[in-house]
């Protein structure tokens, strides 16, 4: 065999208990295992595993790395938690299915999650196109959603208003060209323009054709503050009528509004799949969210797009009606509640020039210049052209150790990679659930804990050669310590490295090897088969 990991602590992904074994690779396949007490194996390279915790590669179901991929090689946020496949194109905003105007009008919209892309060469403009384009060697695996967003930028543009029949049509193309091309399902950012500006009804419509290739739909619902709960209830609903799998994107519930209430969410689900529906959700094991900082305006304050907002935000009287909105009213932006600015924190700026406001909150600079705190945030969107992100301090961790207990939980970072300060869960999501959740807290045990991060996600994405530690199966692995594995990344020093994680492998090559990076670009698209519409 090419090589043969022995005396490992096979933690295989089912939740069942760990054995000790021998485990053999070959030609990218886990080609045999031989528990302790069985005939030798013989392998090309032998590695001692003993001490070490063998699992598979962790999947990141919520991942914002569809840049990143392409711009960075080495891709250590990701590869050296062991994380070896990313799902991408999520919040309903992403860079395929394009024509050269949408794609100018989607690189300002998300400038804060993955940069301006001034440094890509945009060389695709369909879903197969951009999956062709990973496929010539990234770092780690990805999936990729159809975003929902881009789509209705596509067709309908940045209105506020319901598509026409001829536009609904377009869109309904748009999002069955992307499944057919391989994407595994359909992402929505609902608290996100244009995405935002769709009606239940076109919704259902989408996820129509979602559920005829057998994908899922993945949103990023309307609130999770002020009535977060009738927002779930709304997904459930829609793709209940659909006949739509259900996967919901950071599964959080957020705000003052929400402190505790976890168990309201976790037993309207558990009536839902008790009743037959296909629920899956992920989450982030820290309580801050991260965005941009224009996403918290009033959905009415994009319509046009990105230069619409700038023009509105230069007017004195159409940024008053910003301001009531945001601090009086309460936002669709910001979820329905009055924002609160001292739970904003910068993160990352576009402009280098503006690096003085990350790691603070909007009023901590507010009230070092003398001014009230819109006078601040307003001219940082400006300024900075709407590229700022921030991180939002908005989460309770009764609510996060509560829902990660789930029965249908899945581990996403949606670790944005850009900025200064990032949120550190784009650096530390997998370990700091092995680490701080497991080990340290009970929460979940190892195996329960491994079971979450990979083969309950591989089973959402119908994935059946992945997700478990089994003869057959693809190689994508981790060997971890359980005594040590820990996240690295703190708000302090987002950017560090979790240690405890000396060895990864995709398709039973070294990417991670005694706790370094190697050049090794194993990870290519890993696309909905087979490939087109059932009934």
């Amino acid at each position: 065999m090419d090589l043969v990991l022995r005396d490992a602590t096979v933690i295989d992904g089912s939740g069942g208990p760990s054995y000790r074994a021998d485990v053999g690779l070959d030609g990218g396949r886990i080609a045999a295992i031989r528990r302790e007490g069985g005939p030798a194996l013989a392998g090309r390279r032998t590695l001692d595993a003993h001490g070490l915790a063998l699992s598979p590669g962790f999947i990141d179901m919520h991942a914002h790395s569809d840049l990143a991929l392409l711009r960075d090689p080495a891709h250590e946020a990701k590869a050296a938690q062991g994380v070896t496949l990313e799902v991408l194109g999520q919040d309903g905003l992403s860079y395929a299915p394009v024509d050269d105007a949408t794609l100018c009008e989607v690189r300002k919209a998300i400038t804060g999650w993955n940069g301006d892309g001034s440094d890509i060469d945009f060389d695709w403009r369909t879903v197969g196109e951009y999956l062709d384009r990973l496929d010539r060697g990234i770092a780690v695996n990805a999936a990729y959603l159809v975003p929902q967003g881009t789509v209705r930028m596509y067709a309908v543009g940045w209105d506020d208003r319901p598509a026409t029949d001829a536009e609904l049509r377009r869109m309904k193309q748009l999002v069955a060209e992307g499944l057919e091309q391989g994407a595994v399902g359909m992402s929505s950012g609902l608290t996100y323009t244009p995405g935002m500006y769709a009606g239940d009804a076109e919704l259902t419509e989408l996820c129509r054709v979602v559920a005829r290739y057998g994908g899922y739909y993945c949103p990023h619902h309307r609130s999770y503050g002020a009535g977060a709960l009738q927002a779930y209830e709304e997904m459930v609903a829609l793709t209940r009528d659909a006949g739509c799998a259900l996967h919901l994107a950071h599964a959080t519930m957020n705000f003052g509004v929400n402190k505790g209430r976890a168990p309201d969410l976790l037993a309207l689900l558990d009536e839902a799949l008790d009743a037959g529906a296909d629920i899956s959700l992920d989450t982030y094991p820290y309580t801050p969210g991260c965005t941009t900082l224009v996403a918290m305006l009033p959905s009415w304050a994009s319509e046009g797009g990105p230069e619409a907002v700038l023009t509105r935000l230069r007017d004195d009287e159409s940024a008053e009606k910003i301001r009531h909105h945001l601090e009086e009213i309460g936002s669709d932006g910001c979820h329905g509640v009055p924002i609160e600015w001292d739970t904003i924190e910068i993160s990352g700026v576009s402009d280098p020039g503006l690096a003085g406001c990350v790691g603070k909150t909007i009023q901590q600079s507010a009230d070092q210049r003398g001014e009230a705190p819109w006078a601040t945030a307003r001219r940082l969107l400006i300024n900075d052209s709407l590229g700022s992100t921030i991180l939002q301090h908005v989460g309770h961790e009764e609510n996060v150790r509560q829902i990660m207990r789930h029965r249908v939980h899945t581990g996403g970072s949606d670790g944005i990679l850009q900025g200064y300060k990032p949120h550190p869960r784009a650096y530390g999501t997998f370990p700091h659930y092995l680490g701080r959740y497991a080990r340290e807290l009970g929460i979940l045990t190892l195996e329960e804990t491994v079971a979450h991060l990979t083969s309950r996600p591989a089973a959402r994405l119908r994935l059946p050669d992945r997700g478990l530690v089994r003869e057959g199966h693809r190689a994508d692995l981790v060997l971890f310590d359980p005594d040590t594995v820990a996240a690295g990344s703190t708000f302090e020093a987002p950017r560090t490295l979790p240690t405890g994680i000396p060895y990864v492998l995709i398709d039973g090559r070294f990417v991670i090897e005694d706790g370094t990076r190697t050049d090794v670009m194993a990870g290519r698209s890993v696309r909905r088969t087979p490939a087109r519409s059932v009934s």
